[in-house]
């Protein structure tokens, strides 16, 4: 996996994070740092740590996948680039709350932080650079979701399906270069 790759992964992965700080951002009643911050911290890192302890669980499952590590790679890219297309076409309510705050923006970071936990697995099966993932998706993910937060304020949500659908296009096309390449 080059590193070109693990960037644009470490930008798709953020894409889940920016969709839905745009939707916390179209809740605010006000644009304010705070929460475009709390966002922000939370989502990267989370995105931060997921990957590596991902690759620490990918490092022990090696001796039993390495035969068929691309394989493994590929699903997993490809499973998560179709789920974050599929999950772009729900629809997400707005109750007028600020969800940056205790257990909600938790459940939040965790949830849009579950992809980077399997990419980090993959990262481990393909024996690229876990720190420059983490490192990447936490800060891409991090700024993108403070910057999400205000531009929800000013954009609605409109445009929070279209970031997700982007960022699973990419990570299936990650995932089915990496197949191509190993059997080829």
């Amino acid at each position: 996996m080059s590193n070109l790759e693990i960037l644009l992964t470490a930008a798709a992965l953020s894409m889940d994070a920016f969709a839905v700080s745009i939707g916390v951002g179209a809740c605010l009643s006000a644009p304010s740092i705070a929460p475009a911050f709390r966002m922000g911290a939370a989502c990267g890192g989370f995105q931060f740590a997921m990957p590596l302890i991902g690759w620490c669980l990918g490092v022990q499952l090696l001796g039993f996948i390495e035969a068929y590590d691309h394989w493994v790679a590929f699903v997993i890219l490809f499973f998560l680039g179709v789920n974050m297309i599929r999950e772009s076409q729900e629809e997400k309510s707005c109750n007028g709350q600020d969800h940056t705050h205790g257990a909600m923006l938790l459940s939040l970071a965790l949830a849009t932080s579950i992809d980077a936990l399997a990419a980090g697995i993959g990262v481990a099966a393909l024996k690229g650079s876990v720190l420059l993932l983490a490192v990447s998706a936490g800060i891409i993910t991090g700024g993108l979701s403070a910057f999400g937060v205000f531009w929800g304020f000013q954009a609605g949500r409109i445009l929070g399906k279209y970031v997700e659908i982007a960022g699973g296009l990419v990570l299936c096309g990650i995932g089915l270069r990496i197949l191509l390449v190993s059997i080829l």
